[in-house]
């Protein structure tokens, strides 16, 4: 069964950074693109990036461009985001996703 499990958020002050990561298991990690995507309360869900299956390419939400960095160790089914330059519009939970499947989130908090 796949799975998916975020973890590294928290509270941060503006201009403050996180890395959040994800743990997969249950399918073939290295076979698949893997997504960032991010939900605020009372808004959809926001794609905020993603990678491909090696790792050679990855495309960025213009929003996040030049703060985020996705990245991913597949010898460790994890997959990474780096977080710099944190804004309060950057609150939101934020999931990992290969396909329809997403893991429960993890809570991020821009805040002074």
């Amino acid at each position: 069964q796949e799975q998916l499990v975020e973890s590294g958020g928290g509270l941060v002050r503006p201009g403050g950074s996180l890395r959040l990561s994800c743990a997969a298991s249950g399918f073939t990690f290295s076979s698949f693109t893997m997504d960032w995507v991010r939900q605020s309360p009372g808004q959809g869900l926001q794609w905020v990036s993603d990678i491909t299956p090696r790792g050679d390419a990855a495309w960025y939400a213009d929003a996040v461009k030049g703060r985020f960095t996705i990245s991913r160790d597949n010898a460790k089914n994890t997959l990474y985001l780096q977080m710099n330059n944190l804004g309060p519009e950057d609150t939101s939970v934020y999931y990992c996703r290969e396909g329809t499947v997403r893991g429960p989130g993890t809570q991020v908090t821009v805040s002074s």
